[in-house]
Order: C-alpha cells, then structure tokens, then sequence
C-alpha cells in the first residue's frame, strides 16, 4: 500500500474500472444535489418566512423516501441492481427537469415545490438500496471500506463546494439557474449508470416479491442481529435529535441578515470538517473496531451542533460546524462498512433499505422536528436540545450493545 493510500485508499478508483466509472459519473449529481438543496430552502423560505415550513422541506422528503426504499430494498434483492438504478435515476433526472421548469416560469406555488422534492426523494430512495449493495459486488471485501469511504469523500466535496456555489448561483441569477445545474448534473449520472455491467441477484439470494412480508424479514433480520440494530439507532440519535439544515435560514436571518452567501456557507463549514476527516479516512478504514469509531463520532457531533447553537461570533459557529461534519463523516464511513460486512448479499438489498431510511430520511424528519421546535420557542434552543439529547442516547446504546463496541471488521462478521 503507497502512503497516499494510508491516509486516503485510493485503490479501489486504480483498480476497479466500473467502480470507477460509477464513481466519476454520480459524482457531479451530488454537487447539483447540494445545489438544488440550497435553492429549495432559499425558495421556501422566501415563499414563508418560516421555519416550520422549510422544515416540512424534510418531510416531504422524508416520507416518500421511506416508502421507496421499502420498496427499493426488495427489489435490489430480487431484480437487477443496474437496471434498477437506471431507471429511477431517469426519474429523478425529470424531476430535476421539471424543479427547473417552475422556478424558470415563476409559479411560486409552495405545494408544486414540494411534490416535486417529494418525487426526487421517491427516485433517489428506490435506487439507494442497489447502489449501496453494489459496493461488495464490485469490491473485494477488503476494500469495501475504502469504497464507503471515497463515496463520502464524494459527498462531502460536494457539500463543500455545491452550497457555497449555489449561494453565489442564487444571488446572481436567481434559484431557476441553481435548478438547472441541477438537472444537467443529473443527466450525467443517468449516463454513468448506464454503462454499468448487468448485476443480477446471485443465484439463490434472490429475493421473494418486494411485499410487505419480504420487507419485515429484512427489518427481523436487523432485530436479530445487536451490530446492525446498535449501528441504526445511532445514527437516528444523531439525525432525528440533531439535524441543522432546516435551522440555517433562520439563524442566517437573525445573526447575518439573511445573506444567501453565508446560508451557502453554513452548509460549506460542515463539508469542510466532512472533506478533511474523508481525506484523511486510511486510518478509519483499516481502524479494527469500527463500532467504537462510530459512537464516539455520533457523540461529538451532538456537541458541534449544541455549540453552533450557543454560538456568538461568526467564527466560533462556522468552527462548531466545521467539528460536526468531521464527526459525522467518520460516523457515517464506519457505519457503512459495518452494515456491509455484517450482512450477507441475501439480505443485502433490504438492511442497506433500512439503512437509507434511517440515513436519508433520518436527517429529513430532524429538520422537521428541528424547524418546528424552532418555530415554538427558538432555534438555540432547537439546536442545543438536540445535541444534548443526540449524546445522551448515543451514551446509552454505547453502554448496553457491547457487540457493537467489539465488532472487527475482519473476523466477527459472521457474529454480527
């Protein structure tokens, strides 16, 4: 292994050319994902001025993505995982399409908004479950981390660069040209999973018919097992209790005067502490206990957002959410190597489901709970409760699931 791949292990870009070819193609539709982000919070908010409404931004995406990874999960189990992704990614390319059209036509209608974030959520959620349970199908299994983590590193540069540009994108020329990116961002990953190879289910492993009865056995399949079942539910502690997002615009008009280059920015300082924590993601990825990794990073991220919410000056914040988004990308590395490696390919396609709900969706019902709270009494309080909360029940799985706490990467798979 070079010392590049210590720090950063880059192995699985140099040597596998359809993870590659995955890779470089859905990266840009993470940046326009980021982009359009920024654009719907600055539309709904200027529709409001509310907080519980750009909340409900989280719900409508919350809701359909739950409904569509159930039914995606299955799937992923059942059918092909290319074909699959290929089609709801066309979906989501549409709904892009058609973001852009209202923005570009002025319709102004709050309820269009968000149909149309609830219909990207249902596409992006079929699709998640086989684009997750892809990783072990194109990587051996002692590169499955380092996949987890280059995917992240993805993400976070998005998030790092995509909202600090869609605030300068809005100012200039309004959200329409943020959506547009979008959708041309989109069209590029509809292209790269295009030219995928077939991935059919292996042989017996298929699945029974995506119904409600092959969903519940993927959920007992989780119950069963204390790794699984410990990696989920921190993960709803830090999401559901400690979500920001929805907060930004509020805490950017009531400290910065609502200057849609500092909300960019908000997003920006958690992708800073994201991309440095991913760049440096070697030592994670080969770290034989990731289970510990995970909570102690679940924790300090509840302690960023508590400081973001009790911060005064601009540079304590942007450090307070700086320090989160290292947090969470190590959580989220860890998290997914774990839930990977401690499930077989038959089961695959339904626990990474379930892993995309609680993910996905997870961080949308936080900033609904996160704006309405806000809306109630004040977002401080919103945001510090949150993080306050997020350790305490973080502390309470790490104390009562030691099978998570001992679980190795390499040999206690099996006993997840």
């Amino acid at each position: 292994m070079s010392g590049l791949d210590r720090i950063l292990d880059t192995r699985p870009l140099r040597d596998h050319p359809d993870f590659r070819r995955l890779w470089i193609g859905t990266t840009p539709a993470a940046f326009g994902h980021q982009i359009a982000t920024v654009a719907v919070l600055l539309q709904v908010w200027h529709l409001t001025a509310n907080p519980a409404w750009v909340g409900a931004i989280g719900l409508a995406r919350a809701i359909p993505m739950i409904a569509g990874s159930l039914l995606g999960g299955p799937l992923a189990d059942r059918l092909d995982r290319r074909r699959l992704m290929l089609w709801a990614t066309a979906g989501a390319t549409v709904a892009s399409v058609l973001l852009a059209g209202q923005a570009l036509a002025g319709a102004d209608s709050l309820g269009l908004i968000l149909a149309l974030v609830a219909a990207q959520a249902t596409c992006g959620s079929l699709s998640a479950p086989a684009r997750r349970a892809l990783i072990p199908r194109l990587l051996p299994a002692d590169r499955v981390a380092a996949g987890v983590a280059l995917n992240h590193v993805s993400f976070q540069a998005a998030m790092l660069a995509g909202p600090a540009l869609a605030g300068l994108v809005a100012a200039a020329w309004g959200v329409a040209a943020c959506y547009l990116v979008n959708a041309a961002a989109s069209g590029v990953a509809l292209y790269a999973v295009a030219r995928l190879p077939a991935i059919p289910p292996t042989g017996s492993a298929a699945s029974p018919a995506p119904h409600l009865r092959a969903v519940i056995e993927g959920w007992r399949f989780i119950a069963r097992r204390p790794v699984l079942r410990g990696s989920l539910l921190t993960d709803l502690a830090a999401t559901v209790l400690a979500m920001p997002i929805a907060l930004f615009p509020m805490v950017n008009e009531e400290r910065f005067d609502g200057d849609p280059r500092t909300l960019g920015l908000f997003l920006t300082a958690v992708a800073v502490g994201g991309i440095a924590a991913g760049l440096t993601s070697g030592a994670i990825t080969r770290y034989p206990h990731p289970g510990r990794v995970m909570l102690v990073a679940a924790a300090v991220w509840g302690v960023g957002l508590a400081g973001f919410g009790l911060a005064g000056p601009w540079w304590f914040a942007m450090g307070c959410l700086v320090v989160a988004g290292a947090a969470d990308t190590v959580a989220v590395i860890s998290r997914g190597a774990i839930v990977q490696l401690a499930t077989p390919d038959t089961h695959r396609g339904r626990v990474s489901a379930t892993e995309h709900v609680v993910g996905a969706a997870g961080p949308d019902l936080g900033n609904y709970r996160g704006g309405l709270l806000a809306s109630l009494t004040s977002s401080t309080f919103s945001l510090v409760s949150g993080g306050v909360l997020c350790v305490l029940v973080v502390a309470v799985v790490a104390g009562r699931n030691r099978p998570l706490r001992r679980f190795r990467t390499t040999t206690d798979s099996e006993h997840a």
